[in-house]
């Protein structure tokens, strides 16, 4: 039993993929849609849409609220107030953003992240295939926030895709077991003695 899973960890900068099998990695790949490219998704949108100009931080912190793949999977009532400056007088002016809204200015950062995550699945070895239908994907990092996100990547791509328990800090956490450990994770490192 070769026991195959798949880490999809969305973090600020960078998606990081990888598939791996008896505590190593089989494959590993790398994109820069993630969070932050959310956030610029998300002030691009409101730029377009309302002539509005928000900064960084209320773009992640919209995208905290109210962000979702898919706004038909809940109630489709969530909305958020938004200030910013007012394009074309320079003005303060607030608007009201819907779910709606949100997920039509992340649907391509999902979709990009979906891709990679497809690409993965291609260039896994076959004999882990059913180890990975079986075991599934865990999603992490805070990305993986996004409401709907497990629910989507489980809808195309056909596996058990999981929100981890605590997706900001499995990062962290699962560094700190590693070093903790270091000597049962040495093949991990290609400059380990």
């Amino acid at each position: 039993d070769a026991s195959g899973s798949m880490i999809i960890d969305i973090g600020g900068g960078t998606t990081e993929i990888a598939v791996i099998s008896l505590g190593g990695v089989v494959y590993a790949t790398s994109i820069r849609t993630a969070g932050d490219s959310m956030d610029e998704a998300i002030t691009g949108y409101v730029r377009r849409n309302f002539n509005l100009l928000i900064g960084e931080a209320t773009a992640e912190r919209i995208k905290k609220e109210i962000g979702t793949v898919n706004p038909n999977i809940s109630d489709g009532q969530n909305s958020a107030k938004v200030r910013g400056r007012d394009i074309p007088s320079g003005s303060p002016r607030e608007i009201t953003l819907e779910e709606t809204h949100l997920a039509e200015a992340l649907n391509e950062s999902v979709v990009n992240i979906l891709e990679a995550v497809q690409t993965a699945l291609e260039n896994t070895p076959p004999e882990l295939s059913a180890d990975i239908i079986s075991m599934g994907a865990i999603l992490t990092g805070g990305g993986a926030m996004l409401h709907g996100l497990d629910d989507y990547m489980r809808e195309n791509l056909g596996i058990l895709v999981t929100l981890a328990e605590d997706p900001l800090l499995c990062v962290a956490k699962g560094t700190e077991i590693t070093l903790e450990n270091l000597d049962q994770f040495r093949s991990l490192f290609t400059d380990a003695g």
